[in-house]
């Protein structure tokens, strides 16, 4: 299914495509395997390196090198998740899902190993089980995440259900909202899920981000959907090693020499359902103590209200949307700290928009009153300063009711 953009990756990178089948962790009388009793120490090493492997996208790697600590420690539930997560990003689901549900086994309140079950159990077509992983771990599954899942599982309208609320909280961000469109979509109701979409979604692109999403609803094979939010091709898969099963590992155990102190284990990454919404900004970096109150750091910073000067000056029918709020109240806090960092924003008056859809009272942040080469100007400015926008046409855009220029005015005379 040719679903590569990049709207559709869960761990934000760039979408590897893999071929054939894997070539690690079949033949289980190799040098992998050639440990009779546990090594910590060996593990510790192996997942350290199929951390890396993850992070790069090497999936062949992750998997040889995630089975190893995995045979080297057996009894390590984060090893197996990370087993489990080399073996989604090769395209292997029956596999993952056979190393998820040895690390649920040992570790059976994690919600994020669970989660990745359910999406392994997704690709191999079992939904029924999937739905249950997730109803029985609902208390440690973000809406957000556990909402898409659930969508993904067949029941679009117990997920709209889950994201609805999310997304009136003020925890909510653009991914919550856009795996509520999703979920919409695939329960049919193409109106609303275009209204929520365009909450964080450039007008240009809203079209296309709906045609997407109309050939997602149309999966030729259970592993498609998955497979394309993971940004990999799934492949035929001959499940994981049987000499790597949780349930052969007691008499592995019973041979183990005396235990050895195990390592800090090294936090993995993992492989979690973020797929819909554009990729949020990284925060903004903090300077380092020492560097802090560097006078040039300071001076640099001035010339910025100049350069956007133009900006400010112009007039035109557009409008820089900042976000979408749960409320006036979110709105105003996220115009505090954004205007704070954004010099580009100094000056300008915040406008408002009240958007209600799908039940869900959304509120627009936005600058307006532009050109639009200003709008795109200043555009580019907020997504420097770390903030996220873009331009449209103004749609109900007014001054914000909270907004007070004379508290500006009294603290630049202080």
């Amino acid at each position: 299914m040719p679903m590569t953009s990049r709207t559709l990756l869960t761990i934000g990178a760039a979408l590897l495509a893999l071929g054939g089948t894997a070539a690690t962790g079949v033949v289980v009388h190799g040098a992998a395997f050639a440990s009779v009793a546990p090594n910590a120490k060996k593990a510790a090493h192996a997942a350290r390196a199929a951390q890396k492997a993850l992070a790069a996208r090497k999936a062949d790697m992750a998997v040889a090198r995630a089975e190893e600590a995995v045979a080297n420690d057996p009894q390590r539930a984060d090893y197996r998740a990370l087993l489990g997560q080399a073996y989604l990003l090769a395209g292997r689901f029956t596999a993952a899902a056979q190393a998820l549900r040895d690390s649920l086994a040992l570790d059976p309140d994690n919600g994020r190993v669970a989660l990745n079950l359910a999406l392994a159990s997704i690709g191999t077509g079992d939904w029924a089980g999937a739905r249950t992983l997730l109803q029985t771990h609902a208390a440690q599954i973000p809406a957000t995440d556990r909402g898409l899942a659930t969508a993904l599982a067949g029941d679009p309208g117990a997920a709209v259900e889950i994201l609805a609320p999310a997304v009136r909280t003020s925890e909510a961000t653009a991914r919550t909202r856009q795996n509520l469109a999703l979920a919409l979509a695939l329960a049919g109701r193409w109106g609303e899920a275009k209204a929520v979409a365009a909450m964080d979604v450039a007008p240009d692109q809203l079209n296309a981000r709906m045609l997407q999403w109309a050939n997602f609803a149309r999966p030729a094979n259970a592993y498609d959907q998955v497979a394309a939010l993971l940004g990999v091709r799934a492949v035929q898969d001959p499940g994981q090693p049987a000499v790597l099963a949780l349930a052969r590992q007691p008499a592995l155990v019973a041979m183990a020499p005396e235990p050895q102190p195990e390592p800090t284990a090294t936090p993995m990454p993992q492989l979690t359902p973020e797929p819909i919404a554009a990729p949020e900004p990284a925060p903004v970096a903090k300077p380092a103590p020492a560097t802090r109150p560097a006078p040039v750091r300071v001076a640099a910073l001035k010339p910025a209200p100049t350069k956007a000067a133009p900006v400010r000056a112009a007039s035109g029918p557009y409008v820089v949307q900042l976000g979408a709020f749960a409320n006036a109240g979110v709105a105003r806090d996220a115009w505090q700290k954004l205007s704070g960092r954004v010099a580009a924003l100094n000056g300008l008056k915040p406008q408002g928009a009240a958007a209600p859809v799908t039940g869900v009272a959304t509120y627009r942040l936005s600058v307006g009153g532009f050109a639009r080469n200003d709008a795109d100007a200043l555009c580019r400015a907020v997504k420097t300063g770390g903030g996220t926008c873009f331009v449209r046409l103004a749609s109900g855009d007014a001054v914000a009711s909270w907004y007070k220029p004379a508290s500006r005015v009294g603290l630049a005379a202080r």
